[in-house]
Protein backbone atom coordinates (compact mmCIF):
# COMPACT_ATOMS: atom_id res chain seq x y z
CA UNK A 1 0.00 0.00 0.00
CA UNK A 2 0.99 3.77 -1.34
CA UNK A 3 1.00 5.65 2.03
CA UNK A 4 1.96 9.42 2.62
CA UNK A 5 2.27 10.17 6.44
CA UNK A 6 2.00 14.12 6.77
CA UNK A 7 3.24 15.89 10.26
CA UNK A 8 4.29 19.19 11.43
CA UNK A 9 1.24 20.83 11.16
CA UNK A 10 -0.29 23.45 14.31
CA UNK A 11 -0.97 26.80 15.20
CA UNK A 12 1.24 29.99 14.31
CA UNK A 13 0.77 33.77 14.55
CA UNK A 14 0.53 35.79 11.33
CA UNK A 15 3.91 36.61 10.37
CA UNK A 16 5.39 33.29 11.61
CA UNK A 17 6.34 30.16 10.08
CA UNK A 18 5.18 26.35 9.92
CA UNK A 19 7.34 23.53 8.30
CA UNK A 20 5.16 20.16 6.96
CA UNK A 21 6.33 17.08 6.39
CA UNK A 22 5.50 14.28 3.98
CA UNK A 23 7.02 10.56 4.32
CA UNK A 24 6.71 8.87 1.31
CA UNK A 25 9.07 5.90 1.85
CA UNK A 26 8.79 3.64 -0.99
CA UNK A 27 5.80 5.06 -3.06
CA UNK A 28 8.22 7.43 -4.48
CA UNK A 29 10.02 4.85 -6.99
CA UNK A 30 8.00 5.23 -10.48
CA UNK A 31 6.21 8.80 -9.46
CA UNK A 32 6.07 11.76 -11.33
CA UNK A 33 5.77 14.13 -8.36
CA UNK A 34 4.80 14.98 -4.93
CA UNK A 35 2.70 17.85 -4.52
CA UNK A 36 0.87 20.02 -1.33
CA UNK A 37 -2.61 21.13 -1.45
CA UNK A 38 -4.55 22.68 1.12
CA UNK A 39 -8.33 22.88 1.20
CA UNK A 40 -10.56 25.03 3.59
CA UNK A 41 -14.50 24.30 4.26
CA UNK A 42 -16.56 24.85 1.64
CA UNK A 43 -13.90 25.70 -1.28
CA UNK A 44 -11.90 23.16 -3.68
CA UNK A 45 -8.61 21.78 -2.69
CA UNK A 46 -6.21 23.42 -4.78
CA UNK A 47 -2.19 23.03 -5.56
CA UNK A 48 0.29 24.91 -3.22
CA UNK A 49 3.81 23.44 -4.65
CA UNK A 50 5.05 20.30 -5.88
CA UNK A 51 8.56 18.91 -6.35
CA UNK A 52 9.18 16.64 -9.22
CA UNK A 53 10.62 13.50 -8.15
CA UNK A 54 11.78 12.38 -11.83
CA UNK A 55 10.15 8.55 -11.67
CA UNK A 56 13.34 7.67 -8.82
CA UNK A 57 14.76 7.80 -5.47
CA UNK A 58 16.88 10.13 -7.11
CA UNK A 59 15.91 11.82 -9.80
CA UNK A 60 14.25 14.79 -11.12
CA UNK A 61 14.09 18.05 -8.42
CA UNK A 62 12.26 21.07 -10.39
CA UNK A 63 9.51 22.62 -8.15
CA UNK A 64 6.47 24.21 -8.90
CA UNK A 65 5.19 27.31 -6.34
CA UNK A 66 1.47 28.42 -6.78
CA UNK A 67 1.77 32.21 -7.46
CA UNK A 68 -0.86 32.64 -4.33
CA UNK A 69 1.97 31.41 -2.12
CA UNK A 70 5.24 32.53 -3.99
CA UNK A 71 7.85 33.67 -2.09
CA UNK A 72 6.89 32.62 1.04
CA UNK A 73 6.66 28.98 0.56
CA UNK A 74 9.35 26.47 -0.76
CA UNK A 75 9.00 22.83 -1.65
CA UNK A 76 12.05 20.66 -0.77
CA UNK A 77 13.11 16.80 -0.63
CA UNK A 78 15.60 14.47 1.47
CA UNK A 79 15.72 11.86 -0.57
CA UNK A 80 17.81 9.94 1.94
CA UNK A 81 14.66 10.15 4.27
CA UNK A 82 12.24 9.89 0.68
CA UNK A 83 10.66 12.90 2.56
CA UNK A 84 9.27 16.08 1.08
CA UNK A 85 9.21 19.47 3.18
CA UNK A 86 6.85 22.78 2.56
CA UNK A 87 8.06 25.09 4.66
CA UNK A 88 5.96 28.25 4.91
CA UNK A 89 7.04 31.49 6.08
CA UNK A 90 5.51 34.94 6.20
CA UNK A 91 2.09 33.53 7.24
CA UNK A 92 -1.44 35.06 7.03
CA UNK A 93 -4.83 34.02 8.12
CA UNK A 94 -5.83 32.80 4.79
CA UNK A 95 -3.19 30.16 4.66
CA UNK A 96 -4.84 28.66 7.20
CA UNK A 97 -6.45 25.09 5.71
CA UNK A 98 -5.96 21.53 6.32
CA UNK A 99 -2.89 20.36 4.24
CA UNK A 100 -2.81 17.43 2.44
CA UNK A 101 0.21 15.71 0.81
CA UNK A 102 0.23 13.71 -2.44
CA UNK A 103 1.37 11.82 -5.05
CA UNK A 104 1.13 10.97 -9.28
CA UNK A 105 2.55 8.78 -11.58
CA UNK A 106 1.89 10.48 -14.70
CA UNK A 107 0.08 14.02 -13.67
CA UNK A 108 1.95 17.32 -12.33
CA UNK A 109 0.67 17.59 -9.07
CA UNK A 110 -1.15 21.08 -10.40
CA UNK A 111 -4.48 19.97 -9.59
CA UNK A 112 -6.34 17.07 -7.66
CA UNK A 113 -7.47 14.67 -10.17
CA UNK A 114 -3.50 14.49 -11.32
CA UNK A 115 -2.55 12.36 -8.06
CA UNK A 116 -2.95 9.34 -7.19
CA UNK A 117 -2.92 8.99 -3.71
CA UNK A 118 -3.11 11.45 -0.50
CA UNK A 119 -2.35 11.37 2.97
CA UNK A 120 -4.20 11.84 5.71
CA UNK A 121 -4.32 16.24 5.96
CA UNK A 122 -2.54 18.36 8.54
CA UNK A 123 -4.50 21.21 10.00
CA UNK A 124 -2.34 24.61 9.60
CA UNK A 125 -3.99 27.47 11.53
CA UNK A 126 -2.94 31.36 11.66
CA UNK A 127 -3.94 34.04 13.61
Amino acid sequence: DVQLVESGGGSALAGGSVRLSCAAGTATYGSNCIGWFRQTPGLEREAVAAVYTGGGYTGGGSTYIADSVKGRFTISRDNAKNTVYLQMISLKPEDTAMYYCAISYGGRCRKPDDCNYWGQGTQVTVS
